[in-house]
């Protein structure tokens, strides 16, 4: 009977330490019309890993959806509504609660989400769940108050010095909290551009050089908010001529609500962004954090360095 006992708790502890984290994409209305390829490209890069098993849950109204059409049927979620300007899905309401971390792939202007889903995902998160905001994103809800709290910081959507200061680094590498009036969200041309490591001995950014090359994507500038228990783990400095700042504005951020952890990326622009092994390997470390506050990945041999950008060309698997 013991050893009936002894087996049968090894067997519960080896499927436990095995068992995938469970993830659920969240999209359907995004200014940047790679969305439905991106979502795509996010769940093969999550399950490709070994690490996590992904669902998909979209709006029914869905919206800038055409120039990549062909990556709807993907996603498994059925037919979806084609909206010629965003609008609020009251039935769009996913169970949280049976993921441990929500990836939003939602952007500028995506409409409000219905009170009850607002609700039921501000309890998720106070309970313990992860979240992970991508590039525009952090973009959506500017009028949520809770939402504006888990990003930390916002762009565009008439955020301004109501919503918080803006933050981020000097050149000198002083960390500012600016309280000065003006709006929110800004970037120049894509470009290849440097991150610099904040915090080198977090677990989404252990490893990593000091300083290593993206490929072309935006480098978001001016975001503002709350900016409450949030770290900025790496800055970027926009290297296209044409910045918005001269100062290294946060790029990756780690931060806490309630008992919930939240990942937040601004890069990701558009398909060769999403190609960047910097993106790949930063998302992906922070994905396992926001659900376990934990990473097990290595740092790839291909990792880019502070002279040299590397990316790995998307190939659909069927």
């Amino acid at each position: 009977m013991k050893k009936i006992i002894v087996l049968s708790i090894c067997i519960l502890f080896s499927i436990s330490i095995h068992a995938k984290i469970k993830v659920l994409i969240i999209d359907g209305q995004n200014n940047h019309g790679v969305w439905p390829m991106s979502t795509i490209m996010m769940k093969q890069y999550l399950e490709d890993s070994g690490l996590f098993t992904v669902d998909i849950a979209r709006s029914n109204y869905i919206w800038k959806s055409e120039g990549k059409k062909e990556y709807l049927p993907l996603a498994g979620v059925g037919e979806r509504t084609i909206s010629k300007t965003p609008k609020t899905d009251p039935d769009f309401c996913p169970k949280f609660k049976k993921y441990d971390v929500i990836v939003s792939n939602f952007g500028w202007k995506a409409a409000s989400w219905s009170e009850k889903t607002q609700k039921n995902f501000e309890k998720y998160m106070k309970k313990g769940g992860g979240f992970v905001s991508v590039h525009a994103a952090d973009n959506s809800f500017p009028e949520w108050n809770a939402y504006n709290q888990m990003i930390g910081l916002g762009g565009w959507g008439n955020r301004s010095e109501k919503d918080g200061p803006y933050v981020y680094y000097t050149n000198e590498g002083e960390l500012v909290r600016d309280t000065s009036t003006g709006g929110s969200g800004a970037h120049g041309p894509k470009n290849e551009f440097p991150i610099t490591i904040r915090v080198t001995d977090h677990p989404i950014t252990k490893g990593m050089p000091k300083v290593w090359l993206t490929t072309k994507d935006e480098c978001y500038s001016k975001l503002r908010g709350p900016a409450e228990n949030m770290v900025i783990l790496a800055t970027g400095k926009d290297a296209s001529g044409k910045a918005p700042t001269d100062r290294h504005e946060p790029i990756l951020m780690a931060l806490e609500y309630g008992k919930g952890k939240v990942f937040h990326t601004t890069l990701g622009h558009d398909q060769l962004s999403f190609e960047s092994v910097g993106f790949q390997v930063s998302f992906l470390r922070g994905v396992e954090w926001a659900a376990t506050g934990k990473v097990t990945q290595e740092i790839p041999t291909d990792f880019p360095t502070a002279t040299k950008s590397s990316k790995r060309k998307f190939e659909l698997k069927k």
